[in-house]
């Protein structure tokens, strides 16, 4: 099946962007900002494609991992509205996200698909691939995972691009694009440059499959909890020793199991023990709480802060402290107070006979610090990927084509909103 020029472009770009080693590591995010060099590599490229390939005047490269190209408006009407896409360049490290060999299937004959040596993308736990047939798709080697969450989207963010740049005709306003770092692991927006930002809605590209659209998310917060033991030697410590690994456990199991994310869906919130680790005298345990109402997460909150007392209750001796981070919050509260970032997105797909979807996100984005900072809209939109974070990832190239589309008839419509 031939493909046109945009999704040869995208293609393209893909490939060029997944075999860049940008997987982000969390034990870093105090230290080092992004938390890999190889993230920098992928701004640095994308810096350099944005001003010498398409030639936006308008690019700054900030040191911490964030890269803003601006294309100006060249609609007739001067209150045409201006719109933001961002996307992430991290990819994360559930399973390894480095030594990406990505494989391209020209035409999807509507089979299993053999990953590597051993493993296979089936039908059976992927019947989505059977929209696909004919089509060209995107698959790991079995080893790595992809990369399409948020390589994807930056590749199709990319491809508009040269469309706007290459195309004087298309009418659209002032056009803002952000590549941020770090995502993975929740600090993607600590240095954004908020100030140079200057969009009236912005537009995550970070969503899943072929055309739901995110209209909400998570609220987050971190619940870092330290537990002071006292030690003695283990021969001599009846009724002096206060284990902290002990207590340590026992406010993990005191967490119900019914609010965990292995026990949850759709909109019901969870609390989630991420790490543990330390000794006799001193251990830490660190609790994420999520929740689509923000009283809901402070409830949650201050169950973990009730524990810790408990805790200190059970065991006389044991000194427990508890630091909570709000990580973001759910950016349906600032969509619901200018729905017209969404009715863009409706009637541009309506436009284009997209079967556009509404779903919620049972995580964050970038988006949702944009929200919070700004007050503007940020809604997620879908970048065509399967099975994120995992080894039997794949992206499907029409999906990734239908996005970069959706989001030019965004712009189009924008210039009359």
């Amino acid at each position: 099946m031939s493909r046109s020029a945009l999704a040869d472009d995208i293609l393209d770009r893909f490939l060029r962007y997944v075999a860049i080693d940008t997987m982000s590591d969390g034990a870093l995010i105090y230290t080092k900002h992004p938390t890999t060099d190889g993230q920098m590599v992928l701004l640095r490229l994308l810096e350099k494609e944005l001003t010498e390939e398409l030639g936006i005047k308008d690019v700054t490269m900030d040191p911490n991992g964030i890269v803003i190209a601006k294309i100006p408006g060249n609609c007739s009407n001067p209150n045409c509205l201006s719109i933001a896409l961002m996307a992430h360049v991290d990819t994360a490290s559930a399973v390894m996200g480095n030594g990406v060999k990505a494989r391209v299937i020209e035409s999807y004959d509507n089979k299993d698909i053999l990953l590597g040596d051993s493993r296979y993308l089936t039908i059976a736990d992927n019947p989505e691939l059977l929209n696909y047939e004919g089509e060209t798709l995107i698959v790991t080697d079995g080893t790595t995972l992809l990369g399409g969450d948020d390589k994807a989207g930056i590749a199709q963010i990319m491809g508009l691009a040269r469309l706007l740049t290459s195309d004087p005709s298309i009418q659209h306003g002032p056009v803002e694009l952000y590549f941020t770092s770090d995502e993975e692991v929740d600090c993607g927006m600590d240095y954004f440059p908020y100030a140079q930002s200057t969009c009236t809605w912005c537009y995550t590209v970070d969503g899943e499959k072929r055309y739901p659209i995110d209209t909400e998310c998570f609220n987050a917060a971190a619940n870092h909890v330290v537990i002071e033991g006292i030690s003695f030697h283990l021969g001599a410590g009846r009724g002096k020793i206060v284990n902290a690994v002990t207590v340590a456990s026992a406010l993990v199991n005191a967490l119900p199991q019914a609010e965990s994310p292995e026990a949850t869906d759709e909109r019901y919130g969870y609390y989630c023990p991420l790490e543990i680790k330390g000794t006799l005298e001193k251990a830490s345990v660190d609790v994420y709480v999520r929740d689509f109402d923000l009283s809901g997460l402070n409830r949650r909150i201050e169950t973990v802060k009730t524990l810790a007392k408990t805790m200190e209750s059970l065991y006389p001796g044991a000194k427990i402290s508890v630091e909570t981070t709000y990580q973001y919050y759910n950016f349906a509260e600032e969509v619901k107070k200018d729905p017209r970032a969404m009715e863009l997105v409706r009637d541009a797909g309506r436009a284009l006979n997209m079967p556009l979807v509404e779903t919620l996100i049972r995580g964050g984005t970038d988006g949702a610090w944009m929200a919070q900072e700004r007050k503007i809209p940020c809604l997620n939109l879908f970048a065509g990927t399967y099975n994120r974070h995992s080894v039997y990832e794949w992206v499907a190239l029409p999906a990734m084509e239908d996005g970069s589309l959706l989001m030019l008839k965004m712009l189009e419509l924008a210039t009359n909103y």
